[in-house]
């Protein structure tokens, strides 16, 4: 078998992930338009939640992005929640769009009202869609970490996690910059009896300060720095900017679907993700 046939079945894997990721956007002035002239209505848009713009930022794109026939996801910020009430009101508004999949994380800053991390609001959406009080989203998704968190030690990830996996259904991991760490962490969760399906993290083509002041506020700014050593790494950081390319033609088995940070630019990483296609496509025509 010569070296071009044993890559065959990476660069097909790899293009069936680029045809449909979920780009991860921002709540900010202008998204809804962007979104709108640059990303197919086919592809899944995740919308972010933070305590400064607070979870009615999210919602109301979310509702919009799902009115222009956009399959949309909002994040759900647990410590956003104030209280079983103010979650009724929030799923009830995210079916009466459309909208069937949720992220839920813990969210940033300190919880304003009952939910103090994701596990509760899990373990609430599923009590009250078991009273029939509220509708379940169809999907539920959760966060993983295959390089660590900067505030929560391995151990506590993996209570985290296993506590989570009873009411969700699919897992998708923060930026990642060892795609060894992936494969090694997706092994991992095999081996604690958690099967769900991994969609892995990925920054989209961005600003190389700005990418290294996201890697390290969210604690994988030491792994972005690695990877710039090993073989292929150059490619991350070079003048131009950073490009994930490398990352993802390194990444391995396993995976279940591609999320894309866009980092506030979602016709760059529109564009990024067709010039790859095309290369990928234009390698399978050459075997």
């Amino acid at each position: 078998m010569t070296a071009s046939e044993a890559a065959a079945p990476r660069v097909s894997a790899l293009a069936a992930l680029l045809r449909r990721p979920r780009y991860e956007v921002l709540p900010i002035a202008g998204t809804l338009e962007e979104v709108g002239q640059h990303v197919p209505r086919d592809l899944p848009v995740t919308v972010t939640s933070t305590p400064g713009r607070g979870l009615e930022a999210t919602l109301t794109l979310t509702e919009e992005l799902a009115d222009q026939g956009y399959p949309a996801v909002p994040h759900l910020a647990a410590r956003l929640v104030r209280d079983e009430r103010h979650l009724t009101d929030v799923l009830d508004r995210l079916n009466a769009v459309g909208v069937r999949d949720v992220f839920v994380v813990a969210g940033d800053g300190p919880p304003i009202g009952a939910f103090p991390d994701a596990p509760a609001l899990l373990t609430a959406i599923a009590g009250l869609a078991r009273e029939q009080v509220a509708h379940r989203p169809t999907s539920l998704g959760i966060a993983g970490y295959p390089e660590g968190h900067p505030l929560i030690t391995a151990a506590e990830l993996d209570r985290a996690l296993f506590a989570k996996q009873e009411h969700s259904d699919y897992v998708v991991t923060q930026m990642y910059f060892d795609p060894d760490a992936v494969s090694r962490w997706i092994g991992h969760l095999r081996s604690l009896g958690v099967p769900l399906p991994v969609h892995v993290g990925v920054a989209g083509p961005v600003d190389r300060l700005r990418l290294l002041r996201v890697a390290t506020r969210i604690g994988v700014g030491s792994s972005l720095r690695y990877a710039r050593k090993q073989r292929g790494g150059a490619k991350l950081l070079r003048a131009g900017g950073y490009r994930p390319d490398a990352l993802l033609t390194a990444l391995g088995g396993g995976v279940a679907g591609l999320h894309v940070y866009t980092l506030g630019d979602v016709a760059a990483t529109e564009r990024w993700r067709q010039e790859l296609l095309d290369r990928l496509s234009g390698e399978d025509r050459n075997r």
